[in-house]
């Protein structure tokens, strides 16, 4: 799926604001890389994302229920936060002492269905910010944005940073796509001795996105977004929510 893979920080964008003109920002910090190339893929950070589409909750206007206060309790953790968690999840899958694990109502299984209240801009001292409403959409809206120019535009890999069962640390992976396939089936291709293969299925917007933190980095490294050049597939685009298994193959319930 590749010949040689670039991995470009897209650095020097503003403090992004509710209503900015998230393309044409990305556009101007990739300037140095243009033309874009077929199958460049910017990789973009969720938090920016949210931020552009102001998906900002005061908390001093958010009074948290009895499931929220009984959660704070056991988890430690500010119960007007949870009650924003439960708004956003579906299932509260465990819950301990600073630990909140939910299924977000799009499917993703995450901490705090991802709800983040670092690196927020000035002002919003006392906020939290919310995945968008739909990810999926946020990239294509981004993709198809004019202010990419006559360039084929990029595809976009929205981000953000998960767990994983039975593993230390954070990666990050895809949970908004456009332009490219998230999922690739390779069920059925031989592999190097003939045999069929059974199982495999290819996460490569996660992969992408992986591979894009890098250089995006998790703290203050103020670097939002990145371009992966170098790739290469052929199987038909696919959204983000290919990549969300279905809760009826939930293994670890």
């Amino acid at each position: 799926m590749s010949c040689g893979i670039e991995i470009r920080p897209l650095a020097g964008l503003p403090e992004i604001a509710p209503g900015a003109p998230l393309a044409a920002l990305l556009a101007l910090a990739a300037a140095s890389l243009r033309p874009f190339l077929p199958h460049d893929v910017v990789v973009v950070t969720q938090k920016i994302v949210s931020k552009a589409e102001g998906a900002y909750v005061d908390l001093a206007l958010v009074a948290p229920g009895a499931e929220a206060i009984a959660l704070a309790e056991v988890t430690g953790k500010d119960a007007r936060l949870i009650e924003l968690v439960i708004r956003e999840s579906v299932a509260v899958i465990r819950a301990a002492p600073n630990v909140l694990i939910t299924r977000h109502r799009t499917g993703h299984v995450m901490a705090n269905a991802g709800i983040d209240r670092s690196n927020l801009a000035a002002g919003h001292g006392d906020a939290a910010l919310l995945l968008p409403r739909d990810a999926d959409a946020s990239a294509a809206a981004l993709r198809a944005d004019p202010a990419w120019g006559g360039d084929p535009p990029p595809a976009i890999v929205i981000s953000d940073s998960f767990g994983r069962p039975w593993r230390f640390g954070v990666i990050n992976v895809a949970i908004g796509v456009a332009g490219l396939p998230a999922l690739v089936d390779r069920r059925g291709e031989p592999d190097r001795s003939g045999r069929p293969l059974e199982v495999t299925e290819v996460a490569l917007a996660d992969m992408i996105a992986t591979a894009a933190g890098l250089v995006i980095g998790e703290g203050a490294e103020g670097v939002p977004a990145a371009l992966v050049r170098g790739l290469a597939w052929q199987a038909a685009d696919r959204p983000a929510a290919a990549l969300v298994r279905p809760v009826e193959q939930d293994l670890f319930r």
